[in-house]
């Protein structure tokens, strides 16, 4: 049964697909590598010992869906305990939202916010 109706949900969306039955074309993305280093040993408490491992990463992400209006894209890279990153977001009234930022143990988070207006005209529909 479980079958039936998986196989009946995938001809519904091909169908869909085909027909045009859909709102257009959206899509999203992601990345994510990992670098971390070799363990090393850390020396707990009472005896107990702890691995730690040098934290390195980038990471990235992107939606598009002009259906929705969910357009937000982000990157952000790690190097121990330095943090860079950007991500940018479309907001409802049609201005983008753009944030740099970066952090470290040392002089903590900073961000640059930035607003981008280019307002949407509201499409009126006659009916």
């Amino acid at each position: 049964m479980y079958c039936k109706i998986l196989c009946f949900a995938a001809l519904v969306a091909v169908a869909a697909a085909q027909y045009g039955y859909g709102h257009g074309s959206a899509y999203s993305s992601n990345h994510i590598s990992r670098h971390d280093g070799h363990p090393q040993l850390v020396h707990g408490h009472h005896g107990h010992h702890d691995y730690h491992a040098h934290p390195k990463y980038e990471f990235e992400y992107k939606v598009k869906d002009p259906h929705t209006g969910d357009i937000k894209d982000q990157h952000e890279s790690r190097d121990g305990d330095h943090v860079t990153g950007y991500y940018s977001l479309h907001q409802p009234d049609g201005s983008v939202r753009s944030v740099h930022y970066h952090g470290d143990h040392h002089t903590g988070f900073h961000a640059d916010v930035k607003y981008d207006t280019h307002h949407i005209v509201p499409k009126h529909h006659h009916y």
